[in-house]
């Protein structure tokens, strides 16, 4: 629905007892039938409100204002206008949807609104502004409507300090530089950290993101080339904290350097730390972290972006603070530091909505010629923009022809408007209405864009060529991204709300959770839908070159251990089917690793006391697992990793089993045959036991002890030293106090099975293992199991939270909704809930209560 709006201005109410409410952004819609006043507006303006069953009280700090009555669906405020400055607006006709009004500036009509400036140059306080307007970079401005910025107290408000500080003369004589960080939330390119240079001189400042600390000397190399070719001078002083990153280590002989240390002392450059648990002696970096965290916080408040642009808002806090006066130096950082004055003419809202123009030669006749986009920084190596469209092909872009609607709140928040105005009178009797908050928010929070009238920008007349916004990609190793998207720890931001995947899940084994008596935790769990469930899926899918590969593999290995030999059908046994298991292997960043296709018995047909009689096999447990780690952390132990090729092969059958042959692979003129089968395979229900009783006697033959509670961990011991042996059906674990031990246990594997040696362990059944020897740490990590859980379940997009279960969830056996039970009955419950319990026996024990109400 759109009305007209035609007057906008201040006005007075007369709440009684001598209290008064002032109101800016008053709109005169004389179509409406109520006047109707925002409740989050009141709250904007101090006001506290108790709602109960007589009305509405309204409060403004301890003092009494005034009260309201229901009326209806809606709250009738007591009041009468006091004091009316209600301005027609001249010669404007325009109507505006109902759904626009809450998200149109004060400036619509008025370019010289320090509100307006005040968030293009990412919320700067009113004293750099009026700098900006003495040095004459900015016109005059109109500071009335800049009184107070909800978004700049989320972001900055904290404790002041006073400092003192002795600049340097010259360019490049001091630089201060800090890493902040790790954020819990990553960049878009997968980085935690951000690293700082900021000249002391001019203050201009240079930022690189990093992945990991370790990167902080390879992007002060590249800083350093650029700017001492740019200014055309050296470096004399770095200083910065005690990080390892900078300093080293500290021990009673003094500073052991590191390689970021070692390389000042090889370039000549003087470097300069603070004393421990002093951070303020490097109060430059300290401060230009915080002004930057700070300004992004407040540029994000209110934009409704994800959180992976965060960088590119940092970025923009960069590119401001170095054109933006400050108190430390009499000009701008950008003008010291290059010669000349910077413009700020091309400056936008941060987040504010645009269009941007479509090539023409990708524009069909009947199609749209701009995008609708979100501007989120500034192009630093050609003029232009950048810009997010979330539904577009190229989410993240660049152009310079672009429409601009910086006046296009993205949040509910009031404003005024400012154009040429003639006085017109308003009716005194005035009702006012406060709709329930519930109705309220959802009106806020729904804004569309107006018709501003603006013309597509022209390029950005200044971009410097000595500075350095986004990382250099260019010279950069390919494994060391330096960005300037730093995730921010703080979760202050609203995120839209998750896209649920609709794509129907199914089981990733179906049938085969019959027949597949063995297959290790991890891989039922894990098991993608894409994966092929039959023969037929697998050659016609798209990877069948690779699922025909596999397949050969594994009847060479079959072959190579005589498993079976064909003989022609006993009519007194029964031959059991089998059937092809096919497994992508991946490592543990989810990477593939390989293609996997396994011949499966189909076992749940045969027979007890004809074609088995007993079937346990141990296992060896999480406890020994996560005991035998910590073993390694404080010993400092050598930890490897072997992997035993067709582990069931090796177990000796005591019974006659025959098997039909294998699908696709049916022996031609053979084709009446089944296999005798002379060794296990996967699925025979005796298969896992037939494996462990011939590992346990050929490794106690080597002086392994069983340990008498886990009786897959062996020990031994040969003088002071000592080995454990974690036996995992196919995966074996060897923790050392010395190296030739190891060897020797591996050398003795490898002759007596057909074994792969993986090296030093770092991904063991689904579990990332991190080592740092020279801490003497050692972490364990499901990652990528977690994340593959999530997406399978559909919850790859859920919101985050600080503990594994909201307060005051409650659950029932049965839906109320009948609706709803019969959704539940399509889901894999059970399922998700053994997957939860994986992760909870093996690192996250936090999740043990959560689980157990599920």
């Amino acid at each position: 629905m759109k009305v007209a709006v035609k007057a906008i201005g201040t006005l007075k109410l007369d709440l009684g007892l001598g209290k008064f409410l002032v109101l800016d952004s008053v709109y005169f819609i004389p179509s409406l039938k109520r006047n109707l006043l925002s409740v989050s507006l009141l709250v904007r303006l101090g006001c506290r409100l108790v709602i109960d069953f007589s009305g509405i009280k309204v409060f403004q700090g301890h003092d009494y204002l005034g009260c309201g009555t229901f009326m209806h669906d809606y709250l009738k405020l007591n009041c009468s206008i006091a004091k009316q400055e209600i301005m027609l607006i001249e010669n404007r006709e325009n109507s505006l949807s109902t759904d626009t009004v809450i998200g149109v500036k004060r400036s619509l009509f008025n370019n010289k609104s320090a509100y307006l400036w005040h968030r293009r140059l990412g919320h700067i306080s009113k004293e750099r502004l009026k700098t900006l307007i003495k040095n004459k970079i900015l016109p005059e401005l109109d500071f009335d409507d800049l009184i107070d910025c909800i978004e700049c107290y989320k972001g900055k408000l904290t404790n002041s300090r006073k400092k003192t500080a002795v600049r340097s003369q010259k360019l490049l004589e001091l630089i201060h530089t800090d890493i902040c960080g790790p954020f819990k939330h990553k960049t878009i390119c997968g980085n935690s950290y951000f690293i700082t240079f900021t000249d002391d001189c001019s203050r201009y400042c240079y930022i690189y993101l990093l992945s990991e600390k370790s990167q902080a000397l390879q992007a002060f190399k590249i800083f350093r080339t650029e700017v001492e070719l740019q200014q055309e001078t050296k470096i004399k002083i770095v200083r910065s904290d005690r990080g390892g990153e900078f300093y080293g280590k500290y021990t009673e002989a003094g500073q052991q350097k590191g390689p970021f240390a070692l390389y000042l002392q090889e370039q000549g450059i003087k470097a300069q730390y603070t004393t421990p648990y002093n951070p303020q002696q490097n109060g430059v970096a300290e401060r230009k972290n915080r002004t930057f965290l700070n300004m992004v916080r407040s540029m994000m408040c209110t934009s409704g972006l994800p959180k992976f642009l965060w960088g590119e808002a940092l970025r923009t806090a960069n590119y401001i603070c170095n054109r933006a006066p400050s108190k430390a130096v009499e000009k701008t950082p950008f003008e010291i530091w290059c010669g000349r004055q910077p413009s700020l003419h091309h400056c936008h809202v941060w987040g504010c909505k645009a269009e941007a123009k479509t090539p023409n030669a990708l524009t069909q006749k009947l199609e749209s010629k701009t995008v609708s986009c979100n501007f989120i920084g500034y192009c630093e190596k050609s003029k232009g923009f950048k810009f997010y469209a979330a539904h577009h092909t190229l989410r993240i872009f660049e152009t310079y022809q672009a429409k601009f609607l910086d006046e296009v709140v993205c949040n509910s928040s009031f404003e005024d408007l400012s154009a040429d105005f003639d006085e017109i009178s308003v009716d005194k009797n005035l009702e006012i209405f406060l709709p329930l908050l519930q109705n309220q928010y959802v009106a806020a929070q729904t804004t569309e864009n107006t018709d501003l009238d603006q013309n597509l920008v022209d390029p950005i007349s200044e971009v410097p060529q000595n500075e350095s916004l986004a990382e250099p990609v260019a010279e950069m190793p390919h494994d060391m991204v330096l960005d300037q998207n730093p995730a921010l720890e703080q979760p202050e931001f609203n995120d839209p709300q998750p896209r649920r995947s609709q794509r129907q899940r199914k089981p990733t084994f179906g049938e085969n959770s019959d027949y597949v008596v063995y297959l290790q935790e991890t891989d039922e769990i894990l098991a993608e839908d894409h994966d092929p469930t039959t023969f037929k899926q697998a050659a016609e899918s798209i990877e069948s070159q690779q699922w025909q590969l596999a397949m050969e593999a594994e009847m060479d290995s079959m072959s190579q251990n005589s498993v079976w030999e064909l003989v022609k059908p006993d009519p007194n046994h029964n031959a059991i089917g089998c059937k092809w298991v096919f497994k992508t292997k991946r490592d543990e960043k989810g990477n593939v690793e390989r293609h996997k296709a396994r011949l499966v018995a189909k076992g749940f047909t045969q027979k007890q006391g004809i074609d088995y009689t007993e079937t346990f096999s141990p296992v060896s447990t999480k406890d020994s697992f996560r005991i035998i780690m910590a073993l390694v952390a404080h010993y400092n132990m050598e930890l490897h990793q072997m992997d035993v090729k067709t582990v069931f092969l090796n177990g000796e059958l005591d019974e006659v089993i025959y098997m039909k042959q294998p699908v696709g692979f049916v022996k031609p003129g053979k084709e009446d045959h089944v296999c005798r089968l002379r060794k296990s395979i996967y699925g025979l229900k005796q298969a896992s036991r037939q494996w462990y009783k011939k590992f346990d006697s050929v490794i106690s033959s080597f002086g392994f002890t069983e340990n008498i509670v886990d009786e897959c961990v062996y020990l031994k011991t040969v003088g002071n030293n000592f080995i454990f042996l974690i036996l995992y059906v196919d995966d074996i674990l060897l923790a050392s106090t010395h190296i030739k031990l190891l060897k020797d246990t591996k050398a003795f594997l490898s002759n007596n099975f057909d074994m792969k040696d993986l090296g030093e362990a770092s991904f063991v059944l689904g579990i990332e293992i991190k080592r740092d020897r020279k801490q003497g740490l050692l972490g364990l990590s499901q990652h990528a199991y977690i994340c593959k859980v999530l997406k399978r379940f559909g919850m790859e997009s859920c919101a985050t939270g600080e503990v594994p279960m909201s307060k005051g969830d409650k659950f029932t056996k049965n839906s109320k909704n009948g609706g709803k039970s019969g959704d539940m009955e399509s889901r894999p419950y059970a399922r998700l809930i053994g997957s939860l319990m994986y992760a909870q026996v093996c690192t996250r024990p936090d999740l043990s209560f959560a689980v157990g109400i599920l």
